[in-house]
């Protein structure tokens, strides 16, 4: 078993000095993988594969254009997105605000293409990480788009039940959501 281990220990030294010689190297790497970026992502999974790097590299893809108005980004991301949240278990991860923001953005991404896979992404994140207000926002509002206000107002209600924090941030939209405001929470307010 030891000569094992350490053959395991000897191949996987091998594997990372061929693959990480330096930071600059894997910069340039990363960087020069534009199409589908799989460099990365094998990078993150193989690594880390913490939720705060595959925000940070999901946020990176996202700003390569404006996926409303690009359905080949649009469907990148969605791919992606759906690839971090199956590579990061729940259970480990649902304390994890970084978590939470993908579940949310992947929701908020899904809309763009399907509202009842986007409805059930959000029932994911709610469910999973129901500690953040922020994510029982986001599912309120695209129920408010979807001009269920209804089920808006639930959300924010059962949010505030539910001890979901900040409490100051369910309170602005579900203010906003009385005074008919669209946007339950606003540029200034965010």
């Amino acid at each position: 078993i030891t000569s094992i281990m350490n053959r395991v220990r000897n191949l996987k030294n091998k594997y990372r000095n061929e693959e990480n010689i330096t930071d600059e190297f894997n910069y340039t790497k990363i960087s020069a993988d534009t199409t589908d970026n799989s460099g990365t992502v094998n990078q993150i999974m193989m690594t880390t594969n913490n939720p705060e790097d595959w925000l940070c590299f999901l946020l990176k893809l996202e700003k390569k254009g404006v996926p409303q108005m690009d359905v080949n980004l649009l469907n990148r991301l969605i791919g992606r997105y759906s690839q971090a949240v199956t590579a990061l278990p729940a259970e480990k991860y649902s304390q994890d605000e970084s978590y939470a923001r993908i579940l949310v953005r992947f929701a908020e991404l899904k809309a763009l293409q399907d509202p009842e896979e986007a409805r059930d992404q959000f029932h994911l994140a709610r469910l999973n990480c129901k500690k953040f207000a922020f994510v029982h926002v986001a599912f309120a509002q695209f129920e408010l788009s979807q001009e269920n206000e209804k089920k808006c107002k639930q959300i924010l209600q059962k949010a505030v039940e539910c001890s979901a924090v900040p409490l100051e941030l369910l309170e602005t939209a579900l203010k906003n959501l009385h005074l008919k405001k669209k946007q339950l929470i606003s540029d200034e307010e965010k």
